[in-house]
């Protein structure tokens, strides 16, 4: 596997490891000492951190664009009732396509379809893929 999947993976656990904690990303963005203490805990590969850390705070940072960009490719879903891993699988995706420069949007897409593969439910890759593919429409 490689750096910047294991980075993503670790990003997708941190994610969740918020929502299961009820924080507030937007508010609560102390991301970096956060995020040192869950690789200390959690074992992430030193050559993942770096790719990681900048993942976490730029989803911090541009959460609310994302969940936005996320709320509106998802019909009849709202973002809320979007189970947590694969709300968080789309967060780094739409992160990566939107505002990465280097990846492209079918390599975030590919990404986000695989971990969902790996963490998600026998649906979440369909459902993944579907919302990705729409915001990359979007794109254009």
């Amino acid at each position: 596997m490689g750096v910047r999947r294991n980075a993503r993976e670790a990003v997708l656990q941190f994610l969740f490891q918020d929502d299961f904690l009820g924080l507030d990303s937007d508010k609560e963005c102390a991301a970096e000492q956060r995020f040192a203490d869950f690789c200390t805990l959690y074992d992430i590969q030193k050559k993942a951190r770096p790719y990681a850390l900048s993942l976490v705070e730029g989803i911090c940072r541009q959460r609310s664009e994302i969940d936005a960009s996320i709320s509106k490719h998802a019909s009849n879903w709202r973002l809320e009732r979007i189970d947590a891993t694969d709300r968080n699988i789309l967060r780094i995706a739409v992160y990566e396509m939107t505002f990465q420069d280097d990846v492209p949007p079918e390599v975030a897409i590919n990404e986000a379809v695989e971990i969902a593969k790996r963490f998600g439910t026998d649906d979440s890759s369909a459902f993944v893929n579907g919302i990705l593919d729409s915001i990359k429409a979007s794109l254009v």
